[in-house]
């Protein structure tokens, strides 16, 4: 039973689930009457939802219509269509529109919509003032209520048959703005009115423009009238003439009303609070011309114009000079005259930075003049008052020049070669402007114009270059050209190529001599040597000035400590030292010197050898001290043997040689006296001498022998032998 209810359950579940199935096909957004609205209709922004669904399904809709993604509209309906409505539209309602439909957790949106509602709401002006004077400020606001910022505000103000004037202002932020306009002198009627602007974003950024506001009218009063400027004198004005101006108006109230009078934007005369300005003058001829008339109040001002021509009285004197240019302590005349016109006072000066100097109440002037009457020269002359001045005119009086002198800039009249050699040209008197001439030998090389000295540059400079210098000046005095005297320019050729020797060259002996030669290849006399020894601050040895190419210094003495590195600098007037290649020293011993040390060597060598022969000789002796022993123990025994032999012979005489062969037991007594000392001799030979009696011959016999010894030792394994001989001399008798 349970199951059948399962089965049942599940089936009812399936055709309840099927029975819910739905889909989106599309969703349309509209609008009515369509996307182009004219400002102030009605406007209707339709969603329509097509939905495919199972029958007998209620569905629930949430349609949502948004505009530039702002929500503007929104619905919950089982229907599939919604209508958004605006019953009149602005140009705020421009935008993009879209829509979205949610169902059971499924949503569609539609495509966007650009909706333009063309035209804008009329603006609303509005004046702070209907009725201003001249000068002050017409405050305007113009507002487009409906309309959504950013907005453009133009502003108009139009008068009477002319061109409006008009103002931009943009606001980014609200949907109104304000605007002033002076009221300015001539303004009498005055109409303002505004209209609004916007971007439209379809056109590119394109600006839509309103209808015009509705036309404001603002009254203008005068403050003050146009003042009037007249000359109360006669029409006629002469130089001489008194000249009378007055300037007035007629203003609404006094305060801060001010009358100006100016020519050529030179102002002549001016009150303030007033309503009437006079300004007199004697008329001259510089009078005539335009002047105006200025009232100011506030921002208001009028003005007006009067044109005055003065006549000429007479006309401007005329400065005359018997010569412009002339010789000092000559005779210079002025004269002062008027074309047509002979009654007037006439004065002559001189003008100066700190006032003219009068000279003389007078037409002509005549003076003996020197070089400070230099200058510019006037005349005027006064009739009726009226003063007026001639044209400067200029006068040069001139001093003769003297002698020139030339000179070398840098003072001695010399020039390294290769350097440029710069001339100065002066005077001690002459009066300006001075013309120099520079001559090289007899060629021009330069024209200057100057006041008291000129220059000249020399760059060609040669070795052997001859030519002197000169240089001639003249002014315009009468007296001509003066010439200075020739300067002949010492060409100093720097040094080139120093170079130091010495004899000996190398090596020198300790206490002799060495002559050092430093010389070198070209230079200009006088030459300045030195020579240096190359320590850690070189040490300067000599230094002579000679006006030669080469100098030898002689040391008389050299030392161990003149060993070392050497060499000279040379230097003349071109200011340029030149070192030498370095040369060594080394200072070795003497001959005696060496010869001394050889002595003293040998000397040594002898006192060695002497001390070993001496130890030879000490042990030589002890040697000889033990052989005579034996020798005398021999010469006991055989003479011992003689006496015996004598006696069987009865006195048969012999004489030879005996040779003893000692035995093994007499090798080891000899042996055994010897001592350490003699061991290491090879051979000793021992002279011995004796004197012996015979009593068979004569009661007292001399004889000489001599003993030989020879010890030689052999290897320590080996037996030693010992023999001696002992050999009497042949003249024993």
């Amino acid at each position: 039973m349970h199951l059948a209810l399962l089965v049942i359950f599940l089936q009812c579940s399936g055709v309840y689930t099927q029975e819910r199935v739905f889909t989106f096909n599309n969703v349309e957004i509209r609008a009515e009457p369509s996307a182009k609205v004219k400002n102030g209709a009605p406007m209707s922004i339709i969603c329509h939802a097509d939905i495919s669904k199972s029958a007998n399904f209620h569905l629930q809709h949430n349609i949502t219509i948004f505009k530039d993604g702002k929500l503007v509209y929104m619905i919950v309906s089982d229907k599939e269509v919604a209508r958004y409505e605006v019953p009149i539209a602005r140009s705020a309602d421009t935008g993009d529109y879209e829509c979205t439909v949610k169902a059971d957790g499924k949503t569609k949106s539609s495509k966007s919509l650009h909706v333009w509602v063309t035209g804008m709401t009329k603006p609303i002006l509005t004046a702070e003032k209907r009725e201003v004077l001249e000068g002050e400020v017409v405050k305007l606001r113009c507002e487009l209520p409906e309309e959504v910022p950013p907005l453009q505000f133009l502003f108009r103000k139009t008068k009477t048959n002319s061109t409006p004037k008009e103002k931009l202002v943009f606001e980014a932020y609200r949907n109104f703005s304000t605007a002033e306009f002076s009221v300015e002198e001539g303004d009498n009627i005055l109409y303002f009115d505004c209209f609004g602007k916007r971007f439209v974003k379809h056109t590119n950024f394109e600006l839509e423009s309103s209808e015009p506001s509705n036309r404001t009218l603002v009254t203008v009063k005068e403050p003050f009238i146009k003042p009037s400027l007249i000359i109360k004198s006669t029409s006629n004005i002469t130089e001489g003439d008194r000249i009378e101006f007055e300037c007035s108006t007629v203003v609404a109230r006094m305060r801060d009303i001010e009358i100006i009078l100016q020519k050529n934007k030179t102002i002549l005369n001016s009150v303030r609070d007033e309503k009437l300005l006079k300004y007199s003058a004697v008329a001259t001829l510089e009078d005539s011309g335009e002047y105006l008339c200025k009232v100011e109040q506030g921002r208001a001002s009028k003005t007006t114009k009067l044109n005055v021509v003065v006549a000429e009285l007479f006309p401007k004197p005329i400065l005359s000079a018997s010569m412009s240019k002339l010789d000092e302590n000559k005779e210079l005349t002025l004269s002062c005259s008027i074309s047509g016109f002979r009654k007037a006072n006439f004065s002559i000066l001189r003008r100066n930075s700190n006032g003219d100097i009068l000279l003389k109440n007078s037409r002509n002037l005549t003076v003996r003049v020197n070089v400070n009457d230099t200058g510019s020269y006037i005349c005027k002359a006064e009739v009726k008052g009226i003063v007026k001045e001639s044209k400067p005119v200029r006068i040069s009086v001139y001093a003769p020049v003297s002698k020139p002198t030339l000179s070398v800039v840098s003072g001695l009249p010399e020039v390294v070669l290769g350097k440029p050699l710069q001339l100065i040209c002066r005077l001690m008197m002459g009066t300006p402007p001075i013309t120099f001439t520079f001559y090289k030998g007899n060629e021009v090389k330069k024209v200057v114009i100057n006041d008291t000295y000129a220059t000249f540059l020399d760059e060609n400079i040669r070795q052997n270059d001859k030519r002197g210098y000169k240089c001639d000046a003249r002014n315009n005095h009468s007296s001509g050209v003066k010439t200075s005297n020739i300067l002949n320019i010492t060409v100093i050729v720097p040094i080139r190529n120093a170079s130091l020797g010495s004899i000996p060259y190398g090596d020198v002996e300790d206490g002799s001599g060495t002559a050092f030669l430093c010389s070198v290849e070209e230079g200009s006399w006088p030459i300045h040597f030195k020579i240096f020894k190359k320590t850690d601050h070189d040490t300067l040895l000599y230094e002579k000035t000679e006006s030669t190419d080469r100098i030898v210094w002689h040391k008389e003495t050299m030392s161990r400590q003149d060993t070392g590195t050497y060499y000279c600098m040379v230097s003349n007037r071109a200011k340029v030292n030149v070192k030498s290649h370095p040369i060594t020293i080394n200072v070795i011993l003497a001959s005696w010197q060496k010869g001394v040390i050889a002595a003293f060597v040998l000397i040594l060598i002898v006192g060695a050898i002497t001390l070993t022969v001496w130890w030879f000789l000490c042990k030589k002796k002890k040697a000889k001290e033990s052989s005579m022993e034996m020798s005398r123990s021999a010469l006991a025994t055989n003479s011992t043997n003689e006496k015996l032999a004598r006696q069987h012979n009865d006195g048969d005489y012999y004489s030879g040689s005996g040779y003893i062969e000692d035995g093994e037991n007499h090798m080891k007594s000899t042996d055994e006296n010897k001592g350490p000392d003699l061991e290491s001799a090879e051979v000793e030979y021992t002279e011995v001498e004796v004197s012996t009696l015979d009593p068979h011959r004569a009661p007292v016999q001399k004889g000489t022998e001599t003993v030989y010894s020879e010890i030689r030792k052999a290897n320590n394994d080996s037996m030693e032998n010992r023999h001696s001989r002992i050999q009497g001399h042949p003249d024993a008798t």
